[in-house]
């Protein structure tokens, strides 16, 4: 059986060259710049450097700018947070399986934490129940984390509920983590805002929804169904304009909702469509953080 990580690793090498892959890497290591770090020593600005590091006292004296450098203080925890309920099961809109989205993005970001001596836990599960894995270091560790995944998630899993698990790290974890969350499209509420505001005030979050499929067209009736209740999409249907159009409207809507929600809760959210768009997805949510804090 093929290591679930080595399909990881081996993707990231055709997804993203040497310098992509080194962009990710820094990217990665600004997220807890600033966040349980000693003081290192200092060293001249120079352009693109955050002005919050300068040393205006240092600067004073010695007549140019003068920047703060950190080391890292202690490892970072990583809790990666999946929906493992069976709304992974569906296609997405790239037409592959959420889940295996869900598993490249997971393991990517796993696979950083690794290369930079960080540990990685895990919270999965659905609406009928939550798994956890403690945080440790290593490949193999980080290997049954997304066998924990992939087998966890399925038609016959539970309805997708991503709030439990939130509720969980919530009641559950202690001290500042960098929460990694990868779901299926949700809809914005008060009680889930309030959950991710508590949780905000603890810890870095990034947010990855994965996208659902299309609306499905011609030719299709009888064959696709909702993984959510198994009910049978009717492709006739899907061929209405006025069908198409209030789908498309009401789509529109919970995304906004979604993307406002998790604005006022200071979270940063990306989207990705497919395992190809991985990679660029979490350089470009890494670096909206970054920028963000």
């Amino acid at each position: 059986m093929t290591s679930l990580l080595t399909r990881v690793k081996s993707k990231m090498a055709v997804f993203a060259h040497r310098k992509a892959r080194g962009m990710l890497d820094g990217e990665y290591a600004s997220v807890f710049r600033g966040h349980s770090l000693d003081f290192d020593d200092l060293r001249a600005y120079v352009p693109g450097d955050d002005v919050r590091d300068i040393d205006w006292k240092a600067t004073a004296r010695h007549g140019s700018p003068l920047i703060k450098r950190h080391v890292a203080a202690r490892r970072q925890t990583v809790l990666l947070v999946a929906d493992t309920g069976r709304n992974m099961a569906a296609e997405a809109r790239d037409g592959e399986a959420k889940k295996d989205i869900a598993l490249m993005a997971l393991g990517v970001m796993g696979y950083l934490a690794h290369r930079h001596g960080d540990v990685v836990g895990l919270v999965c599960g659905d609406a009928d129940g939550t798994r956890a894995t403690p945080a440790k270091a290593g490949e193999a560790h980080l290997e049954r984390v997304l066998r924990t995944i992939d087998s966890a998630t399925g038609l016959d899993s539970g309805p997708s509920r991503i709030e439990a698990q939130l509720e969980h790290v919530a009641r559950t974890v202690k001290g500042r983590f960098l929460i990694f969350v990868v779901a299926d499209e949700l809809a914005a509420g008060p009680e889930l805002e309030q959950l991710l505001r508590r949780l905000r005030a603890q810890h870095e979050i990034l947010w990855l929804t994965i996208r659902d499929a299309v609306l499905a067209g011609d030719g299709c009736a009888g064959e696709a169904f909702s993984v959510a209740d198994s009910g049978t999409l009717l492709g006739h249907l899907a061929s209405s304009t006025a069908v198409t159009e209030a789908y498309v409207r009401a789509a529109g809507e919970r995304d906004s909702g979604r993307q406002d929600m998790f604005r006022r809760a200071g979270i940063t959210e990306g989207h990705v469509t497919g395992s190809s768009k991985v990679i660029t997805e979490l350089f470009a949510l890494l670096e909206r953080h970054r920028h963000a804090a």
